[in-house]
């Protein structure tokens, strides 16, 4: 049996509870900042996370656990080190030791969430305790019954575990639905680990504060808008409300919160540490092994801002090509693997062309090799107050489209190609990034 080497105490602690969405680094650390003793991450599939691979993201000083197509499922940092929680979901034993043993040097503990368990849950917590050095705690909800409750919260106990979450309501209720306080305080009689009482109360924190750790730990936007959006509730109808309900990027958020100048702040501060790590690293900034002669070349970065939604520079160039019949624009994407960050060249009629600034994205990064090209011909690039008759007569002929609906996904284009000089992307990565 392996001996946990660090100890955490849940007696009389105020804990973040795991919540979908919600519970990512910077939630998790201004519930710290506002008194937290314990903070949990939000459930995390075992399967995924065994597809996840460990890096040191030195710009942000943070860990990442990184999936094969790039996303961030799992971002600690030093600061949460000695207090948060790692919660998986599983129904496997040991998948679950495995995502354990690939997350327990960067937490203070694991946690299974359990739901209304099944008869394999036990087998799992008994395979962690033996097998982790950090300790085990699982989330549950109440049975039907207070006796068969008491029951399993015995049996649990009896795995080893260092405490238990209970969640005071049974698997059919929602929400609107009242805490069973009376039958956490009976388990908490009846178990001699701490129990930890979930959905008895919520933490309120301040907008302003989350935007602001949000974009220090590159929070993607639509993860910092969902949780805003979560926190404003009724005052989203207010004017600041509406200005974040409509913001499409990181820096709109901020923005709609008075934060335009603290956001710029950051990137440049981020910036210089990317620029300090590269200039340590010259070997990690080469440009894509190829013959670069001939690339027309132009530093320029893409903005979401200054298109209307459903126009972007891709549309026009490919536009453009088909009225010259022309062979379709061909995008070649690489990434840095100390950065993370992209760049693109795209291929019309046999001239490439490229920015000569990385992105933050595939899909800005192809965005930008777009504009690059357009502007080299003197074509209109789809921003606003630009006219492009064929682009509107298109979006006119498409009836069944909602006009206050999402914006409408660019689709992946038969001729658009990866390389791998770097890392390996993959097209479904697309559909979270900004730029889309």
């Amino acid at each position: 049996m392996i001996v946990n080497s660090l100890s955490l105490c849940y007696h009389n602690k105020l804990i973040l509870a795991p919540m979908v969405r919600v519970g990512t680094l910077p939630m998790r650390l201004l519930a710290l900042d506002y008194g937290a003793d314990i903070v949990y991450c939000e459930e995390l599939i075992d399967l995924k996370m065994l597809q996840c691979k460990r890096v040191v993201n030195e710009v942000l000083s943070t860990v990442d656990f990184v999936a094969p197509d790039d996303r961030v499922v799992f971002r600690t940092c030093e600061r949460e080190q000695s207090r948060v929680v790692f919660q998986m979901g599983t129904s496997d034993a040991e998948r679950a030791l495995a995502v354990a043993r690939l997350v327990e040097n960067d937490v203070a503990g694991i946690d299974v969430n359990m739901g209304c368990p099944k008869e394999y849950s036990t087998k799992i917590l008994s395979t962690l305790v033996k097998g982790t050095h950090r300790p085990v705690t699982c989330k549950i909800r109440i049975l039907p019954s207070l006796e068969d409750t008491l029951n399993l919260v015995k049996r649990i106990e009896r795995t080893g575990i260092s405490a238990i979450a209970v969640h005071g309501r049974n698997r059919d209720e929602r929400p609107q639905h009242p805490v069973s306080c009376e039958v956490i305080r009976a388990i908490a009689e009846t178990l001699s680990i701490p129990v930890i009482a979930n959905a008895a109360a919520q933490l309120l924190v301040l907008g302003v504060l989350f935007s602001s750790q949000a974009v220090q730990y590159d929070n993607h936007y639509t993860n910092t808008k969902y949780c805003l959006c979560q926190m404003l509730r009724e005052q989203l109808e207010s004017p600041q409300g509406r200005l974040l309900h409509a913001a499409q990027s990181s820096q709109e958020i901020c923005e709609a919160f008075g934060l335009g100048a603290f956001y710029e702040e950051t990137i440049r501060e981020l910036d210089a540490r990317r620029a300090d790590l590269l200039a340590k690293t010259p070997e990690a900034v080469e440009e894509p092994a190829e013959d670069t002669s001939g690339i027309i070349k132009m530093a320029i970065r893409f903005d979401r801002r200054a298109y209307p939604p459903q126009i972007t520079p891709k549309m026009c160039l490919l536009e453009w090509c088909r009225r010259e019949k022309l062979p379709q624009p061909v995008y070649e994407t690489v990434q840095r693997p100390i950065d993370r960050m992209f760049c693109s060249v795209v291929t019309v009629a046999e001239q490439k062309y490229q920015s000569t600034l990385w992105d933050k994205s595939k899909k800005l990064a192809e965005q930008t090799a777009a504009i690059v090209c357009l502007r080299s011909q003197g074509l209109p690039e789809g921003r606003l107050g630009e006219e492009s008759p064929s682009l509107n007569k298109r979006k006119r002929e498409a009836p069944d489209q909602d006009p206050g609906g999402p914006r409408v996904q660019e689709p992946a284009l038969p001729g658009e190609i990866c390389k791998k000089p770097f890392v390996t992307l993959d097209s479904s990565e697309e559909n979270l990034l900004e730029g889309c």
